[in-house]
């Protein structure tokens, strides 16, 4: 069986991406790893190369930024890094540059792409997701964030990257079939210094908006308010030990406000808690 990683990446060090983290957490799944490096003007390539592991392979790209629709520049990038990968591979493991995998999971991985190798029915691999918000102690919870996505696939040129490359599907536009497997990506978003945060989001935003809608409606200068957020639980878990160190360097405070949710927002919770479903959940999958 062989595993390839892919990833892109653009200003990690402008936007303090953990990307090194990401990379490293999957390195011991992985046989190769294909990175697609942007254009970047803040040492990107530098701190790529701060890892010496041969199986890293790192694709210089330059973003069209002419694409302003549904984030479609990041799917593009994705495709990039899934056409560089070696026929030969069975699977691809995906994450983006703001997500690590926490390495108590990497047996239940391993052990999933074994177990599905030769079922050629499963085009993917499920993962369970935490959202990490303000703090590397809190996580949100509310039914505004996905509590799933698609991390693994098959090699398979038949399937790209969808939309704003948060999952995929078929050229066909055909949603993928899939396993659930009990295993969480750590999603880290929304944990940076607030000062950055105000300027990844004002980036990120270019991929959606038009420049009439960002300077309508865009803090541009200062640090961002983590308080602005409707429900947050404390983290019970432990951290990856690929972010002990970026742990290390926090350096602001974060406190919750009180959840402010709405009456759908708590019905909806009872619901899924009674029958583990998700009313009106959007799922870009089917899970067999």
């Amino acid at each position: 069986m062989k595993v390839t990683g892919i990833s892109f990446v653009r200003n990690a060090v402008k936007f303090d991406y953990p990307i090194l983290e990401a990379i490293q957490s999957i390195l011991p799944l992985c046989d190769e790893f294909i990175l697609v490096c942007g254009n970047s003007e803040d040492g990107t390539e530098e701190l790529l190369a701060q890892i010496k592991d041969p199986k890293l392979k790192i694709i210089p790209s330059v973003w069209d930024d002419s694409l302003r629709e549904g984030g479609k520049v990041l799917a593009v990038e994705t495709n990039k890094a899934l056409d560089a990968v070696s026929p030969d591979s069975d699977w691809v493991f995906y994450l983006q540059g703001d997500e690590v995998l926490h390495e108590k999971f990497i047996p239940t991985v391993r052990q999933a792409m074994e177990k599905y190798l030769d079922d050629k029915e499963v085009q993917g691999l499920l993962f369970n997701y935490q959202h990490f918000w303000g703090s590397y102690n809190y996580v949100a919870d509310s039914r505004k964030w996905y509590r799933r996505e698609i991390r693994l696939v098959r090699n398979d040129k038949n399937i790209r990257s969808y939309k704003d490359a948060q999952g995929f599907r078929t050229r066909a536009d055909e949603k993928l079939k899939v396993k659930l497997i009990p295993a969480d990506i750590y999603h880290y978003g929304w944990v940076r210094p607030p000062e950055k945060q105000i300027q990844k989001r004002l980036s990120s935003n270019r991929f959606w908006h038009s420049d009439e809608w960002i300077e309508k409606n865009m803090q541009k200068e200062g640090e961002y308010d983590y308080s602005e957020i409707d429900s947050v639980k404390r983290f019970e878990g432990t951290a990856p030990k690929v972010m002990e160190q970026r742990l290390k360097r926090l350096h602001w405070e974060f406190s919750p406000n009180p959840p402010k949710l709405s009456l759908k927002e708590r019905l909806s919770r009872i619901i899924e808690n009674i029958t583990g479903k998700r009313v009106g959940e959007y799922q870009n999958y089917k899970i067999i």
